[in-house]
């Protein structure tokens, strides 16, 4: 990793813009993308992307922060299920220090910029338990990365709000420290009434402080979880079209067909955007199945079919929740093509859609991309089409934020063969 300062000016030659078709160059002055002839620069810095494929930074849009690396200090969750990971982070969350979270967040913050990730969504757990302790620690990350990486942070309530009198006072605090937008975790409630006031709740927050909803949506295999309705409902009911992310859905993929699709209709509706994370549903949901089993995945291909914007994110990381990950959104999209069956070329297409664009939709992103404006990331990757770069998932990749080189990973591979 580094963070080497090119010149006032980049031209990068040669990039194979995802999205576009042939090869273009990308020039970059005061961190903004401007048009290559207008740049004059004759000492202008200069990179050759050789024909690779170029993306305008991977967007993150779902992960918890807090919680990674647990793993080796916690008690091994021995059922694998959601419930018990709940349990073993509660324990855990007494030991919580904001020097113990920050070196943590930050360890994968690190790995997530050298993989080509610009931008990240995290959820912060905030209950009356340890209060606001991992919401100061990510702050302070969100203050030492500023440079490197765009930080937004979701005051997360996943012990209920209902559930947790005196936790609403903790997120309006959190909201007004700086958080950026909040969340919620409404299944985790007694039931459908208390459900909907903690919706109702997270709402009046929102409008209270002008941010976005992103809650945690029926992360479950109960066919009966009926709060991504609720969502919607109020959603619509409170004008926040667009506005408002639901993460996992997993009883979604549980529902019968045609209460799915009268759902699916309405999240369209209400134009909410739908993160499925791979990774940790594949492995928490669907445990107590006899065969076959589930996956754990919502719906994807037929919320896109009705035009949802769906993007995926890494949610936990080597945690109670979920022992494996890197945050690499290549591994990821590797997943979820096997998990849910999108295997033709468009929904290859679509599947590495979700890295990048799709994703910085969910991040309210109105500065993405390649053209005269937007913000300077870039990615270069070691691949010439989104199916090789699925396929290589190459740790090879040049990094570039608001112009600057903060990131090149290069390999070097030796094959010896006698014959």
């Amino acid at each position: 990793m580094t963070s080497t300062t090119l010149a006032d000016d980049l031209i990068v030659r040669n990039a194979r813009v995802w999205g576009e078709t042939g090869t273009r160059d990308l020039a970059i002055s005061e961190g903004i993308y401007i048009a290559p002839e207008s740049l004059s620069n004759p000492d202008a810095s200069e990179i050759d992307a050789a024909g690779c494929l170029c993306v305008p930074g991977f967007a993150e849009p779902h992960i918890h922060l807090d919680k990674v690396l647990l793993a080796e200090s916690c008690p091994v969750n021995v059922s694998g299920n959601l419930d018990e990971a709940i349990e073993i982070l509660g324990a855990r969350k007494a030991l919580y220090t904001r020097e113990d979270i920050a070196a943590r967040a930050a360890a994968i913050i690190q790995s997530a910029i050298a993989h080509g990730v610009t931008r990240i969504r995290t959820h912060i757990d905030i209950d009356t338990g340890c209060g606001l302790t991992a919401f100061d620690a990510l702050c302070e990350v969100r203050d030492r990365y500023a440079d490197l990486v765009e930080l937004q942070i979701v005051a997360f309530p996943q012990k209920g709000i209902v559930g947790d009198p005196g936790v609403e006072t903790l997120l309006r605090e959190a909201m007004s420290r700086g958080a950026n937008q909040i969340g919620g975790m409404p299944f985790n409630e007694a039931g459908p009434a208390e459900s909907r006031e903690h919706i109702e709740i997270g709402f009046a927050i929102a409008k209270d402080f002008g941010c976005d909803v992103d809650m945690h949506i029926d992360e479950t295999d109960d066919p009966d979880a009926r709060t991504l309705e609720m969502l919607c409902d109020a959603t619509i009911r409170h004008g926040y079209q667009g506005r408002v992310t639901a993460g996992h859905t997993c009883a979604l993929a549980a529902y019968p067909d045609d209460y799915a699709n009268r759902v699916i209709d309405r999240v369209a509706e209400a134009g909410i955007n739908i993160i499925t994370n791979p990774g940790t549903n594949m492995m928490l949901q669907g445990r107590d199945d006899a065969h076959p089993k589930r996956r754990g995945i919502t719906r994807v291909k037929e919320l896109m079919d009705r035009g949802v914007n769906v993007a995926f994110g890494q949610d936990n990381l080597q945690d109670m929740f979920y022992p494996f990950g890197t945050d690499d959104p290549l591994e990821l999209a590797f997943l979820l093509a096997h998990a849910a069956h999108m295997s033709g070329p468009d929904e290859i297409d679509a599947v590495f859609s979700m890295t990048n664009t799709n994703a910085a939709r969910v991040l309210g992103a109105t500065d993405y991309g390649t053209t005269a404006g937007c913000v300077g990331d870039l990615v270069i990757l070691d691949a010439r089409t989104p199916l090789e770069a699925i396929v290589r998932r190459s740790p090879q990749r040049t990094v570039i934020r608001r112009g600057r080189l903060i990131a090149k990973t290069e390999i070097q591979q030796t094959l010896k063969v006698t014959a």
